[in-house]
């Protein structure tokens, strides 16, 4: 150490040259410099998702932001739980969510690196038992010529990450709404199978009572004590989809231990008065879809970089730098350095075939994409339309006639013209079709959801959109 800062004293004026190459090194090197804070993408994230679904999003990073978000998870959950709140719930308390939000940090870090220039290389070499003395400090020309363009690259990546996981947040809203309609409806049907076990029961009861006086044929006995056993096996059925559909909800909304005891609203809510327009989902969708979006912006990354894929390839070690020499008789020479390939061999046409064959890959993901969105919103379209005209059915027809045959048995058991048995099967009859009819509302509010997962957010209103060129 001592002989080399001897050396520069002693040749002062050669090495301050070299000395000024370092500090417009450092210079460069401090210029290139970047925060890498996600926090302003995230909070242009969670607007969009407000003005989308209505509802507030929150990355834990041990902020007092994050107490206060658990502490509004809490509260939500100590009070029945309608679909909004399920879905607060799970944008607040989601662990995999939570995951998801890192990639913005992740992409938020790639696009800073891509805007820093890689560090020089300094070299030294001293010779023993002479004096002679060759420094050099290098820097890769290729990082000075498309640093702009790869920056341009990051940027197109940087977006497509903030679309996926805004997509990731949506989606999850529309499967956490889907989820706590399928769990409600399953909670309704248990009260309803409950109540054709109860009666099936009391019905058997009756009929053992009825044989064993000798009034009633084993037959009949055996045929209201299968009834009984059918309705039994119904309600174990649906309480074990109960069962399966609360975990669901448990597993999206990221609730453990004491957060499961949350409680639902009894009854699924009726059909709304007036259904959305759906001539114009499929295109909503493609506007609409943050996924999508985010493959249009990957394209776009691809497309930038099949732009430099030749320069890339063919200069990645060429260099530019300064070479300091000095000699044991104390001579000295100090100079520019320049390594540039010669493309003999590879010209960079594998390097452009490849990025060639991505950007048509890349091309061909956003169609069958966009394709596939437009056959999502049609399906889940239809399904909610024709599971409405079944709800719609049941409540003008089907359970108007079984009530009128239900009353009808009655009129005739007070006149004796039928016995218990067919007045209770008639009420069993009118709670099946009560049970259907229950299905049916469930699947339409089931769809509804699965419709605005497809679709990318709300049905109706302002289109918000996070793309940017």
């Amino acid at each position: 150490m001592s002989d080399l800062r001897h050396d520069v004293e002693k040749n002062g004026k050669g090495t301050m040259k070299l000395r000024k190459l370092f500090l417009l090194s450092g210079t460069v090197a401090l210029a290139g410099c970047a925060h890498v804070d996600p926090n302003p993408a995230f909070r242009e994230l969670a607007n969009t998702v407000h003005l989308r679904t209505g509802k507030r999003v929150q990355w834990n990073r041990g902020t007092a932001q994050d107490a206060e978000a658990q502490a509004a998870v809490a509260s939500l959950l100590r009070h029945p739980l309608t679909a909004d709140t399920a879905v607060q719930v799970a944008l607040l308390n989601n662990r995999n969510l939570q995951a998801t939000y890192e990639e913005l940090g992740i992409a938020q870090a790639d696009l800073v690196e891509a805007g820093l220039l890689r560090n020089p290389i300094f070299t030294f070499e001293r010779r023993f038992p002479g004096q002679a003395l060759e420094m050099d400090l290098l820097k890769e020309f290729i990082d000075l010529l498309l640093l702009p363009l790869h920056k341009r690259i990051a940027a197109a990546q940087f977006e497509a990450a903030k679309l996926r996981v805004g997509h990731e947040i949506l989606k999850t809203a529309a499967e956490v709404r889907a989820a706590f309609y399928e769990h409600q409806g399953d909670e309704q049907l248990v009260d309803l199978r409950k109540t054709v076990a109860e009666a099936t029961e009391r019905s058997a009861e009756t009929a053992l009572r009825m044989q064993q006086a000798g009034n009633l044929k084993n037959l009949d006995l055996a045929t209201e004590q299968a009834s009984h056993a059918q309705a039994k096996i119904e309600l174990s059925k649906a309480q074990s989809e109960a069962v399966q559909t609360r975990e669901k909800l448990n597993k999206l909304m990221g609730a453990f231990g004491a957060q499961t005891n949350w409680t639902v609203a009894s009854r699924l809510p009726e059909l709304p008065g007036g259904e959305v327009s759906t001539s114009q989902l499929e295109s909503r969708a493609i506007q609409q879809r943050l996924d999508l979006a985010a493959t249009r912006q990957e394209f776009i990354a691809q497309a930038r970089s099949l732009g430099i894929a030749r320069a890339d390839a063919i200069l990645q070690q060429a260099e530019v730098g300064a070479h300091y020499e000095r000699e044991i008789s104390g001579e000295y020479a100090v100079g520019p350095s320049v390594n540039v390939p010669i493309p003999i061999f590879n010209q960079g046409q594998a390097a452009v075939a490849r990025s060639s064959a991505k950007l048509r890959q890349s091309e061909q993901r956003y169609l069958a994409l966009a394709a596939d969105i437009r056959s999502d919103v049609r399906a889940a379209r239809d399904k909610m339309l024709l599971s409405r005209r079944q709800v719609e059915y049941f409540k003008s027809t089907a359970l108007p006639t079984r009530t009128r045959v239900t009353e009808e048995s009655q009129l005739e058991y007070n006149a004796m013209q039928i016995g218990p048995f067919q007045l209770l099967q008639a009420k069993q009859e009118e709670v099946k079709t009560g049970a259907e009819s229950v299905e049916a509302l469930r699947d339409y509010w089931v769809a509804r959801a699965e419709l605005e997962k497809a679709v990318g957010g709300s049905l109706t209103g302002k289109f918000i959109s996070l793309q940017r060129e």
